[in-house]
């Protein structure tokens, strides 16, 4: 008499357990955080290293950071720098980033840390989808 095999319900209840949510909004916070949190060492190292340091670049460009929408690619920039999440806020509140771009390696600064925003989106992401047993 064959048996069939068994689905692993572990892995099931373990995906399900506690708030699945938490990697997602750390992630987005702290760029790493959400990987730490799953002690993805290598890969939250990875990414926090890139994204701050890409930040950090933009600002020692002295870069621009979005702090309203007056039109769409204001509104996409903005979108941008609050993917940075804390650092984003700190900046604002201590008044460090430039207002106005004065020169070309500012811009590409405000590129940089646009860019920044959105790798750390993409890495929380992975994070919640690490967390909820859609990609191991």
């Amino acid at each position: 008499m064959a048996t069939t095999p068994s689905k692993d319900t572990s892995t099931n209840k373990k995906t399900q357990e506690g708030f699945v949510y938490l990697p997602l909004i750390a992630g987005w916070l702290v760029p790493g955080a959400g990987h730490f949190l799953l002690r993805k060492w290598i890969r939250g190292t990875l990414l926090a290293a890139s994204i701050i340091c890409m930040f950090a670049l933009g600002m020692a460009m002295r870069g621009k950071l979005y702090s309203s929408a007056q039109d769409v690619l204001d509104m996409l920039g903005l979108v941008g720098d609050l993917g940075n999440g804390l650092m984003f806020f700190v900046c604002k509140f201590f008044g460090i980033g430039a207002h106005h771009v004065r020169m070309t390696t500012a811009d590409y600064g405000t590129k940089f840390m646009v860019v920044a925003g959105l790798l750390n989106v993409i890495a929380a992401v992975d994070a919640h989808n690490l967390r909820t047993g859609r990609k191991s």
